[in-house]
């Protein structure tokens, strides 16, 4: 587990490490920048996880399922916001369901920390979750959507069970004005960053802020992102947005 400067959270948690390329929004992942930088520091949790291709560091579908990871929310007593597999995605399909479960139990037995999963894969999420897994009111569930032509990943999410389900529309490189916010609780939008980050429209957040609006659903607005995320930082309509979702139990 670690800090972090993702504005939405407070620390990450990588039980699992490495993944594979699914849709449009993985092309400049951070990720995969970060577990190479993270291999030739000579840790061998990132070991082969990434390779060289057309200069850049590209997933290689290797994943590594770190046990060890499994107590160190245990061990953080002070009460933390955890993004869970900032270096995965938790139901990539080569992660067993007997290690989520693992997973699962680990955050149950902290319910001091709020535990947020974000995944590009929301139906296989979702198909597992309904099986025999505990509803834990500290485990959000999120999905990423990049443009309109993963849009139905928002509906795969509201068929997840969980008593807080997110969006994270970063990158957004494209419209989702077909989409609806309907059962979902929270939205945060950022634009790409790094060396070849595409460029954000502002229509595609007023298209996602007026979603909000109507859906009642909390709004986020992380970065503009581009080469230098500082530069343009995080103002949109003259303010930031930090709104949570708000918590009926």
């Amino acid at each position: 587990m670690a800090e972090t400067s993702i504005e939405w959270t407070d620390a990450t948690w990588n039980p699992v490490a490495g993944c594979s390329i699914m849709s449009a929004g993985c092309t400049n992942c951070y990720a995969m920048r970060m577990a190479a930088r993270l291999e030739t520091m000579g840790l061998e949790k990132y070991k082969g996880l990434t390779r060289k291709s057309g200069g850049r560091p590209k997933w290689t579908g290797k994943l590594f399922l770190d046990e060890s990871a499994l107590k160190v929310p245990a061990s953080w007593s002070k009460p933390r916001s955890i993004f869970v597999n900032s270096m995965s995605d938790l139901f990539h399909p080569d992660v067993p369901v007997d290690f989520i479960r693992k997973i699962w139990m680990a955050m149950e037995a902290t319910p001091r920390h709020t535990y947020q999963i974000l995944t590009k894969r929301p139906d296989r999420m979702s198909e597992i979750l309904q099986d025999d897994f505990r509803l834990l009111k500290n485990v959000w569930l999120g999905t990423s959507v990049e443009d309109g032509t993963v849009i139905d990943r928002i509906e795969q999410l509201r068929s997840a069970p969980a008593l807080v389900r997110f969006v994270s529309f970063e990158p957004l490189i494209g419209s989702v004005s077909k989409g609806n916010l309907h059962g979902i609780d929270w939205a945060i939008v950022g634009g790409e960053s790094g060396p070849n980050a595409r460029p954000m429209n502002a229509n595609w957040i007023d298209e996602i802020f007026d979603m909000c609006t109507a859906s009642h659903t909390a709004f986020f607005f992380k970065q503009w992102g581009g080469k230098n995320k500082k530069a343009t930082g995080r103002v949109y309509r003259e303010r930031t947005w930090d709104n949570l979702p708000t918590l009926s139990m």
